[in-house]
């Protein structure tokens, strides 16, 4: 009997745990391990930050979901891996050893890197603002009710180092529409500030039409925007940003001045996680080989924002690669084949597609893309946008929860529809 241990209860550990239990005989044990009781659907929190949620309808207590599906959970952090003796030290001194290790952890937000950035409760400076969990998409709305009534100036945007593009563009577009639904927008200059080297780069070196689809949006919603840009340090209601040009060289130094900030920062990996000798980066990401499979300890698999994956290409300003929603179930995908292969004494051959799938909503539209694969080159490179993409993302919100509640990790209509439409979780293996 092996016992595979998930630490990190986000989009991919929990999906991990599910399919794994799905995937192994019964005799294997599973077991999640999360700082917190419940998951959060963190694509959500845009929409908490400017009251359209609840934390209610985002969050699901996830304990009792999982003993439904016969697997077991530990609400504590991890404080050491130690990947030679396989076990885990959990909060409080607990231990917690392991056959296989899957680890979905998501990242360490490091709002240290820039002074004065980052909520306080986060290790930040307590200048800005983050929708990065769902206690900081409350934080925002906290403020944001004391903003309403005097507002100013705002600044939305992406640290330098940040590759998590996406719900910064949402953010921006979700809050120019609530602000003119209040009659309010007249009042709130909106400047846009990101390390990517032009409007829609994402961290991907842009996907279809993106740079100039999102330019117009931008232009006709009046938001002014400053890319290359190099944030240096925030002051209580002042960022100070140095745009490069695209060799890199100063173009300009800005001061701006604003009522409420929203800037997502740099990732590194946990320090548990980073602090495993010979697991990770310099900057804490788990490497892994095309099995999803850590390089130094052949027990131990990666999914999600935490594993290490190199830039597309070199910009002026540091960016990096997002993991998105489906790139990072296409991972989980691999790693729960690739254990059950192993327990049956199989070799793993599980690889991931990482094909990319992005629902961004704009509050009363929204733009789409899929990239097969995410990184480039790619067989498909697609980028919409519509009303329809605003109505499918608060689809997917539901149809998303509803898989954590019941525990479903691939329902099979969504696996047949996506697999007409060419987007499969796993590169198919050649027939001999």
């Amino acid at each position: 009997m092996a016992h595979i241990v998930v630490v990190g209860a986000g989009l991919g550990g929990t999906p991990a745990a599910y399919e794994l239990r799905e995937r192994l005989p019964k005799n294997h044990r599973v077991t999640l391990v999360n700082a917190t009781d419940y998951f959060q659907f963190v694509p959500s929190n845009p929409w908490l930050a400017v009251g359209w949620r609840e934390r209610a309808q985002i969050t699901v207590p996830i304990g009792p979901c999982l003993a439904r599906k016969d697997i077991g959970f530990v609400a504590k952090a991890v404080t050491q891996i130690d990947a030679g003796a396989n076990r885990l030290t959990l909060d409080g001194g607990e231990a917690l050893d392991y056959d296989y290790l899957v680890i979905t952890t998501g990242p360490k937000l490091s709002f240290n890197e820039v002074p004065g950035a980052g909520p306080l409760s986060a290790g930040g400076g307590g200048f800005t603002h983050s929708v990065c969990s769902v206690d900081h998409a409350q934080a925002f709305f906290a403020d944001y009710q004391t903003f309403l009534e005097n507002p100013g100036p705002v600044v939305v945007g992406a640290m330098p180092g940040a590759s998590c593009f996406g719900p910064a563009y949402e953010f921006a577009f979700i809050l120019d529409t609530d602000l003119r639904r209040r009659k309010l927008r007249h009042k709130v200059p909106i400047t846009y500030v990101t390390s990517e080297p032009y409007i829609g780069h994402l961290g991907l070196g842009g996907v279809g039409d993106s740079k100039s689809m999102l330019e117009s949006e931008m232009r006709n919603r009046d938001m002014k925007w400053i890319t290359n840009a190099k944030t240096t340090k925030v002051e209580e209601g002042k960022m100070f940003a140095t745009q490069l040009d695209d060799l890199g060289n100063l173009y300009k130094e800005h001061e701006l001045g604003f009522k409420i900030s929203m800037m997502l920062p740099a990732f590194k990996g946990v320090d548990a996680v980073a602090a495993v000798p010979n697991l990770c980066n310099p900057r804490g990401f788990v490497l892994i080989d095309e099995f999803q499979r850590s390089k130094a300890y052949r027990n131990i698999f990666s999914a999600g924002v935490c594993v290490a994956i190199p830039p597309v290409e070199v910009t002026p300003v540091p960016t990096g690669t997002p993991k998105t929603g489906y790139m990072i179930e296409s991972m989980v995908s691999a790693i729960a084949h690739n254990i059950a292969d192993e327990l049956a004494g199989k070799p793993a051959q599980a690889k991931g597609t990482w094909n990319a799938i992005c629902l961004a909503d704009m509050g009363d539209t929204g733009a789409a893309f899929v990239a097969l694969p995410q990184i480039p080159p790619r067989n498909v490179n697609w980028f919409k946008k519509g009303k329809w993409v605003h109505l499918a993302k608060i689809a997917f919100e539901k149809y998303f929860l509803r898989k954590i509640r019941y525990g479903i990790s691939e329902p099979v209509y969504e696996k047949y529809v996506l697999k007409a439409l060419g987007i499969v979780r796993l590169v198919e293996k050649k027939q001999a």
